[in-house]
């Protein structure tokens, strides 16, 4: 079992930046990607990036793409979220999963554990 707990959400201006965390704890050993997602109201939840087991290759949605950073502190087993120039399209609450898979998986399918969620508000 894996415990993911995100935190740093909040209200933000457009323009802004917030930097979201996922710490995570128990049988962090057998992490392989870990991935960020987020839900809208009334929509279904989406994805936004991942990052693969060493750190050292990273995906994103086309719609986050140069404005978004995913990284992770192994040693502090932790996954953060680095979002600029953020648009009131991209409030959400945001998810952190972790996968098995030692790729760069982008379904939702392929994570096994998953966060509570923390609230991203983007005023205009």
């Amino acid at each position: 079992q894996v415990q993911l707990v995100e935190s740093g959400g909040g209200l933000v201006q457009a323009g802004g930046s917030l930097r979201l965390s996922c710490a995570a704890s128990g049988r962090t050993s057998s992490s392989g990607a870990m991935g960020w997602f987020r839900q809208a109201p009334g929509k279904e939840r989406e994805f936004v990036a991942t990052i693969n087991y060493n750190g050292l290759s990273t995906v994103y949605a086309d719609s986050v793409s140069g404005r978004f950073t995913i990284s992770r502190d192994s040693t502090k087993n932790t996954v953060y979220l680095r979002m600029n120039n953020l648009k009131p399209d991209d409030t959400a609450v945001y998810y952190c999963a972790a996968s098995a898979d030692y790729g760069l998986p982008r379904s939702l399918a392929a994570y096994d554990y998953w966060g509570q969620g923390t609230q991203v508000t983007v005023s205009s």
